[in-house]
């Protein structure tokens, strides 16, 4: 790596500062470019939740592992400013609720305030000597075969010139359309919007006679109300505020259908009733009409490198709809993968090469489970064959270890199996698991009819002999 000292990081989110303490570890040289202000500055002293909007990130093994590679030190104190989640809390119209747990070992993943944690991987980088934040600067334009990137400041327009540029720029990443404006470079690109949009409803903690304040729902649950083709969910908030952040994901037709005050009301009375005491009536038809409703995006494209002057982590290089909680865990792997290929291989590019053709096949997995999870939220978590199955996996899984056969979230979530092949074991466990019923099946018909043969001919016998 001497032959690239220099690195320009656009994008300072929890994957692009991540990825800034990785290239500092390495001695590069490293700026770290953000368009908002620097997001620090709206925290309080001692403070462990941000202030602004409160949706959590969904922390697991990848993204873990992923802090680890940076600072253990680090990672240790992340983890130890989170909301354990060991499952799934399922609520039906009734109000009734039924804990699916993630694993039977009792694995869990960890509900982490969104600005606190890039507060957190932000102070880690200032500490670095080689590391510089630039904030307020928005990306213009990256001439790449000439090294250089151009940003616009409220002072004016600023070049720079770098070895290697790093795109962490999010969904409408800037550095991934400049990628794709290369001549020599051909980049596949697909953008999918899905037919849900979604809108914050937030759930305040109940507070007790003597004014305590406490969780309105168990805080170590997912908490999800599947209404087949929509779905409510909330996950605790962390600090001392005891809420819930709630998320309503439904299609746009349905959000269009809701006019007036009563409808919002009628709507929660149908489908979520145990929700509206917790929350209040005034309050819900607030955060309705007044929280904005926002689109999911599915993005995938390839090559995310072009020689050795440019890669795209993140969610530049894949968005994904929010279903499965990896969009974090995958970017933080993102990272620790890159610097898996460039410990190995002398020549930038070689490394970046690399990184590409093995990590696509990998973030093309991920993308399409995310998407497939949202049919499992809202829908399957209720069907019978779904937990039928997920109970036999568990139980092999627990009493059979060597068997190999696991959930496919226990894969995803709890392990470093790659994508791809968690999703390719989830669809042979699948087919060896429909054979089974299928067989079962036969087999019960098959004594069902040997009992049947077998009673006609002993009722026809003692018919005839009386």
């Amino acid at each position: 790596m001497s032959d690239a000292k220099t690195v320009a990081i656009v994008g300072a989110g929890p994957v692009g500062s991540l990825a800034a303490l990785y290239f500092a570890n390495e001695g590069w040289n490293v700026t770290l470019y953000d368009l908002r202000a620097d997001p620090r500055l709206e925290r309080t002293p001692g403070s462990t939740a941000s202030t602004g909007k409160s949706i959590n990130l969904a922390l697991s093994h990848r993204g873990i592992e992923g802090l680890k590679g940076a600072s253990t030190k680090l990672a240790g104190m992340i983890t130890n400013n989170v909301v354990p989640v060991y499952g799934r809390m399922i609520h039906d119209k009734k109000g009734r609720q039924e804990s699916q747990a993630y694993d039977v070992h009792g694995q869990h993943i960890n509900a982490v305030d969104r600005g606190w944690l890039n507060w957190a991987l932000l102070d880690e980088a200032d500490e670095r000597p080689n590391v510089a934040l630039k904030f307020g600067h928005r990306l213009l334009q990256c001439d790449f075969d000439a090294k250089m990137v151009k940003f616009i400041t409220k002072d004016g327009e600023v070049e720079v010139n770098v070895d290697l540029v790093v795109g962490a720029d999010g969904a409408h990443s800037t550095v991934r359309n400049q990628l794709m404006k290369v001549a020599r470079q051909r980049v596949d690109f697909e953008q999918k919007y899905i037919d849900t949009l979604w809108c914050e409803i937030s759930i305040p903690s109940h507070v007790t006679e003597d004014g305590k304040k406490e969780y309105p729902l168990d805080p170590n649950h997912l908490h999800i109300w599947p209404r087949k083709t929509f779905m409510l969910m909330s996950l605790a908030n962390i600090g001392d505020d005891k809420s819930f952040t709630g998320t309503l994901f439904m299609p746009q037709s349905n959000f269009d259908d809701i006019t007036y005050p009563q409808d919002v009301l009628d709507f929660f009375r149908t489908y979520f009733p145990d929700v509206i005491p917790l929350i209040g009536e005034e309050y819900l038809v607030k955060q309705f009409f007044n929280n904005p409703k926002g689109s999911l995006v599915s993005i995938k494209c390839t090559p995310y490198h072009y020689l050795d002057r440019c890669v795209l982590i993140g969610d530049a290089a894949h968005a994904m709809v929010p279903f499965y909680g990896q969009g974090m865990n995958c970017g933080f792997e993102d990272v620790q993968q890159l610097f898996m290929h460039m410990k190995a291989n002398n020549a930038v590019s070689s490394a970046l090469e690399k990184y590409t053709l093995v990590r696509r096949q990998d973030l093309f997995a991920i993308s399409d489970l995310a998407m497939a999870n949202y049919v499992e939220m809202r829908s399957s978590v209720t069907s019978k064959m779904y937990l039928a199955r997920k109970h036999t996996e568990e139980f092999l899984y627990k009493h059979f270890p060597g068997l190999g056969i696991r959930t496919l979230y226990n894969m995803v979530s709890f392990s470093s199996v790659p994508y791809h092949i968690a999703l390719k074991r989830s669809i042979r466990q699948g087919k060896l698991f429909r054979g089974a019923c299928f067989g079962i099946g036969l087999g019960v018909m098959g004594v069902a009819a040997y009992g049947v043969l077998r009673f006609k001919k002993v009722w026809h016998g003692w018919l005839w002999s009386s």
